[in-house]
């Protein structure tokens, strides 16, 4: 019988000027989905919960970045073909300089482990070679990221771009990048600072990222799913995992914290449980799809769905 296994991280930065409210509680309410709903096991040997919770600090939980490199490497190793694996992570995402050069943007994505600050954030490209490279390819993979700027965190190599543009909605998009411009403006309103001007340039990136991207998304070799490769140095579609990953935005978004029936939450991990405790069968675009309409009822975030191969999106989701 195929084994399950679960690696969730939610960090709320306690006492920090970077304070979130709902990330710690995003892990345990889809904790308790994988538990109640699809069959995971709550046990220590095959569900792994990390968060910067007071009890957790100085314990392989804490989810510094040595410690959620290392939960990566338990979940994603030693398993057999069939075994259905669930990353998921709920806090801060970044970008940083993209030295490589191969983003449109100038910038690659982040995550931002606690101690971040001290020991810098955990790239997409680290993060790739952590969580995808290593796996068994007989293996399913689902992730789900609950953070700015998420869309291409784990460098899979196809992305779900459903119009012929390559876009969600090109109108819709267009309006993202001119409002990304009018952030990074008002931002230098009443003088400058440091983390004003990297908050900037980080929302500049993303406007440069959409604008950019108009000059070739005409040519993107899109298929009749949807999917269209991105664009990395490294030849990622060659590795052909069954990696699957749902995205709480787009790389030039933010994502919301927020509060539902009183209780601080990510929307993207609330919309995601939510739509699948209703129609438990669905497929991997019907359960985007049903995500982005929860969401933009209240959001203007759109979250992203993108896979390690040419895969079939009308498939039901294995988890």
């Amino acid at each position: 019988m195929p084994r399950k296994k679960a690696l969730l991280i939610g960090i709320n930065y306690f006492g920090t000027e970077h304070e979130l409210n709902g990330c710690i509680n995003d892990s345990e309410n889809i904790r308790n989905f994988l538990v109640e709903d699809r069959g995971f096991s709550p046990s220590s040997h095959d569900m792994v919960m990390m968060s910067d919770a007071p009890e957790n600090e100085g314990t392989p939980f804490y989810p510094t970045g040595a410690n959620i490199l290392a939960a990566i490497n338990w979940l994603v190793t030693r398993n057999q073909p069939g075994d259905i694996l669930w990353l998921s992570y709920s806090g801060h995402g970044g970008q940083v300089k993209d030295d490589d050069e191969e983003r449109p943007s100038g910038f690659d994505d982040t995550i931002c482990p606690v101690d971040f600050y001290e020991n810098g954030q955990i790239t997409s490209d680290m993060l790739h070679r952590a969580i995808v490279s290593p796996m068994n390819p007989e293996c399913r993979l689902t992730i789900l990221f609950d953070c700015c700027h998420s869309g291409s965190a784990c460098e899979l190599p196809y992305v779900y771009r459903p119009d012929e543009e390559g876009n969600v909605n090109l109108v819709d998009t267009i309006k993202q990048g001119i409002g990304l411009i009018r952030a990074a403006e008002g931002l230098f309103e009443g003088g400058f600072s440091v983390s004003k001007v990297d908050d900037a340039k980080m929302l500049l990136g993303g406007a440069t990222d959409f604008f950019n991207g108009l000059h070739h998304r005409r040519s993107e070799d899109v298929d009749e799913d949807g999917l269209t490769p991105e664009t990395f140095e490294e030849h990622w579609e060659t590795e052909g995992k069954d990696v699957w990953m749902f995205s709480g935005c787009a790389d030039n978004q933010t994502s919301a914290d927020t509060s539902i029936a009183g209780a601080p939450t990510g929307a993207m991990s609330w919309a995601f449980v939510r739509t699948l405790r209703e129609y438990p069968e669905q497929s991997y675009i019907n359960v985007l799809q049903n995500t982005r309409e929860e969401l933009a009822r209240k959001y203007s975030q759109i979250p992203q769905l993108s896979c390690g191969g040419r895969y079939d999106l009308d498939q039901v989701l294995i988890l």
